[in-house]
């Protein structure tokens, strides 16, 4: 076998190379940007004389992400993506194998094919492991068993646990059952979840996390951005749009009706919630300029528009970005996406959930190449892509959660980048955009922030105190 690798270790990656390579089963819990690829490569090109193939399971739009990396970092052996005519009567003689999540719950092609590939001299990677978090998903159950197959099995990822200890349950069953040492994950629930009595389902809190967290450490290499990388300081701007009379017209109405939704959810935590999560979103879409709102005659969907200066002053803002620099910009409604791409022309591509995986890749390749501007949806784009052609993020929309605020932001600040990161975000003021960025600003929730003083309010001034906090949204 002639695997070779081509670039060096960083400090802050050889002890973890080192700890998992006499190990048939590790974790890499590396932060995004500090290089989780490259060691993944470098416990491959260790073992290349124990191996005869690496099967890199990877979100559908990471795989060419993946194929990237390999190429940047070894040679001397070849890369089979899959793709949307690979099967089983197929498969080229690669040492690589790269294969989508997703297309082991959706595709029977995809799953004989991976099947046909796999063998007991096999190393096996999940990246971005917390796509198999769920104990009972289908993916989950057969990248497991397909995993079962395999001597060597490695999960990498910078967010193991953002729903809690819940999540590492099926990481950890898919290296080995043994290392958490539960025969099921009811029993593995007795011991480490409560669940409301109210909402079933619904976990209230984590039980005997130390113990969890002694039985995965012999197996866990885990490294934070700020310990190990020396990264550009990140530079932050905002800029601020006022909305035009008939847009704030109609989104004091929108508060006005809603308001009678979330009032009549009192006692009920997951009613209330729902229904501030509903009204924050429809409020976020006024300042974009437009409602898709029910009918409540015919019950259909309808699009509202209304003027608005959002697009404006976006376009003020790249006005200041010097001329011929790649940008990035983060939104989070499809229907913003268009109107950008619109406006910007034959220099900017999109790139949302409801593009093919082709045309998505296709995109993402020509913007590397030849165009400026990259306009994207957080949930698509803003986890585990690399992007640091750009130094320039511009945030025209915000998710509500913190989590998914820093997963865009570390799309240009990572390993490679070597001009200094500038995030820019379009605020609408007296909105719904000031308490999103104020949320985001305390590493916070937008949604479970609100919802706490709600029910803080509610109990101790009724509706009205409720009314007030909406009024003042």
């Amino acid at each position: 076998m002639s695997l070779k690798t081509t670039t060096d270790l960083l400090p802050h990656q050889l002890p973890g190379v080192e700890k998992l390579q006499g190990l048939k089963v590790g974790a890499l819990f590396m932060d995004m940007g500090t290089g989780k690829s490259r060691c993944a490569i470098e416990l491959a090109a260790r073992r290349r004389h124990k191996i005869n193939k690496v099967i890199w399971f990877a979100p559908n739009n990471l795989k060419e992400t993946v194929r990237y990396e390999i190429d940047k970092h070894s040679t001397g052996e070849t890369v089979n993506v899959f793709g949307s005519k690979t099967n089983e009567q197929n498969l080229p003689n690669s040492f690589w194998h790269v294969i989508g999540i997703e297309g082991m719950s959706s595709s029977q092609r995809l799953l004989y094919a991976a099947d046909a590939v796999v063998d007991k001299d096999t190393m096996v990677i999940v990246d971005e492991s917390s796509f198999i978090k769920g104990h009972n998903s289908q993916r989950t159950e057969w990248i497991t068993r397909l995993g079962e197959k395999a001597k060597f099995r490695l999960i990498m990822s910078g967010t193991p646990v953002s729903q809690g200890i819940v999540d590492l349950y099926s990481q950890m069953k898919f290296l080995s059952p043994k290392i958490l040492d539960y025969i099921s994950f009811y029993s593995f629930a007795a011991n480490h979840l409560e669940y409301s009595d109210k909402y079933p389902g619904l976990i209230r809190r984590s039980l005997n996390t130390d113990v969890i967290a002694a039985k995965i450490a012999p197996y866990v290499y885990q490294v934070k951005k700020e310990e190990c990388l020396t990264l550009p300081e990140k530079l932050h701007n905002t800029y601020y749009v006022t909305m035009t009379r008939p847009q704030r017209e109609l989104y004091e109405q929108a508060k006005s009706e809603l308001l009678d939704e979330l009032t009549a959810c009192e006692g009920d935590d997951l009613a209330s919630r729902h229904a501030i999560f509903r009204l924050f979103g429809i409020l976020q879409q006024i300042t974009c300029g437009f409602w898709n709102r029910r009918n409540t005659e015919s019950g259909t969907m309808e699009m509202y528009e209304v003027d608005h200066e959002r697009l404006e002053v976006l376009a003020t803002a790249l006005n200041e970005i010097p001329k011929g620099e790649k940008v990035i910009i983060w939104c989070k409604f499809r229907r913003s996406i268009e109107a950008i791409c619109k406006m910007l022309g034959d220099a900017a591509v999109p790139f949302f959930g409801d593009l093919t995986e082709q045309q998505r890749l296709h995109n993402l390749a020509a913007w590397r190449r030849e165009k400026q501007y990259f306009v994207a949806t957080t949930d698509s784009g803003g986890h585990g892509l690399t992007l640091i052609e750009s130094a320039y993020s511009v945030f025209y929309e915000n998710n509500f959660k913190y989590s998914v605020r820093m997963q865009a932001e570390d799309r240009i600040h990572r390993i490679g980048q070597t001009k200094r990161p500038t995030y820019i975000d379009i605020t609408c003021i007296e909105s719904i955009d000031e308490r999103i960025i104020k949320a985001l600003t305390k590493k916070g929730d937008t949604v479970e922030d609100f919802v706490a003083k709600v029910k803080a309010v509610h109990k101790e001034k009724g509706r009205g105190g409720v009314a007030s906090l909406i009024a003042a949204l």
